[in-house]
């Protein structure tokens, strides 16, 4: 897998997160407020994807999916707390949840291998 392509993904799903947590709340999805919203989670992806190397390894399980996920939520939700946004304990178990499927998930369907077409 490309390094970029490992980071690309990440990164829209957690504006996938932010765009569909946002309209099930009908905050709306402008670009102000989508940018509210996501940037501590992009932070902590960013800081994750930093400490676990992601560019060597983009789709492996562990340590980069797990760390990637790790920061994302623990240094997404600390940031939304110092920057005036709060949170609250339902909001971490969804979003730890939620991320967890995304950043995660991708890593678990790029191991299941490809199956070769007959010719």
């Amino acid at each position: 897998m490309r390094r970029a392509a490992g980071l690309a993904i990440d990164v829209a799903l957690v504006l996938a997160f932010v765009v569909i947590g946002r309209a099930s709340h009908h905050d709306g999805v402008s670009l102000a407020g989508v940018a509210s919203t996501a940037w501590p989670f992009l932070a902590g992806l960013s800081v994750g994807e930093a400490a676990t190397r992601a560019w060597r390894r983009p789709a492996a399980l562990m340590p980069t999916g797990v760390g990637v996920w790790g920061a994302t939520v623990a240094l997404g939700q600390a940031l939304r707390v110092l920057g005036g946004q709060g949170t609250e304990a339902g909001f971490v178990v969804v979003s730890a949840a939620f991320l967890g499927l995304f950043l995660l998930g991708w890593r678990l369907l790029a191991l299941i291998p490809a199956r070769r077409m007959p010719a």
